[in-house]
């Protein structure tokens, strides 16, 4: 197994992360230097101090994408005085999207960042206390589904749909309803490590807590960075070609 080193085709890879989704930020570089060779199966990454200096990001931040690119099948780790991260050999087997499909990924999260963060804000000002008790028990209930997606997808997909009725807005849920089934459509196609699962449910509740406050710019923030952190790791771990 080689040892990766900082070659010019690769320098983008480790370029300082400068978000506030760092942990899907890096995903996306990884991945997507994963799915493009420039990280060759079998490659060893640097060590996790000198990966998080270059990326400029913290070691929980690293291992946490680290961690979700293990489960997903896109590296393994080994211990010992041999050890470290490698690209998996032979990379995880995924189905291919359609051609039309990869071609409007982008649009379709575009479509979503519009209505969704239009939910946050009309939630934050209309929402009763009543209506967003059921979704506290969808983030409870996605929290055991961690290592089931299709059943933690099912409740995500309640909550955002929920969350959109909080604001009394027939239309607004009608649009939801597309933009979900849109992304469902997408997602579909990638992994889905338990450990980025959980990061999105934190997300969920922390965007409960800034609706409740009747604080409509946080929860757009929130909200904001919960679709580009999807954004970027369908960038990065949706697969290339038709």
């Amino acid at each position: 197994m080689s040892i990766v080193t900082p070659r010019p085709s690769v320098d983008s890879v480790f370029a300082p992360v400068r978000s506030q989704t760092a942990f899907e930020e890096t995903l996306e570089r990884l991945g997507t230097a994963i799915k493009l060779g420039l990280l060759e199966p079998g490659a060893r990454l640097p060590a996790e101090r000198e990966l998080c200096l270059q990326l400029g990001i913290s070691r929980s931040t690293l291992r946490q994408a680290l961690t979700a690119l293990v489960q997903s099948g896109h590296l393994h780790a080994t211990r010992g005085r041999s050890g470290g991260t490698f690209v998996a050999d032979p990379p995880p087997p995924v189905a291919r999207p359609s051609t039309a499909l990869l071609a409007g990924w982008r649009d379709a999260c575009d479509q979503r960042l519009a209505v969704e963060l239009a939910v946050a804000v009309l939630a934050a000002e209309r929402a009763s206390l009543e209506s967003l008790a059921p979704l506290d028990e969808l983030v409870e209930a996605m929290e055991g589904t961690l290592e089931h997606f299709p059943a933690f997808r099912q409740a995500d997909v309640h909550w955002h749909i929920g969350l959109a009725e909080a604001t009394g807005s027939p239309r607004l849920v009608v649009a939801m309803t597309e933009a979900q089934g849109d992304m469902s459509d997408l997602i579909s196609y990638i992994a889905h490590p338990p450990e980025l699962l959980a990061w999105t449910n934190q997300q969920h509740a922390r965007m409960l807590a800034a609706v409740r406050r009747r604080d409509g710019d946080r929860a757009m923030r929130i909200m904001a960075e919960h679709l580009k952190g999807t954004e970027h790791v369908l960038a990065g771990l949706l697969p290339a070609g038709g």
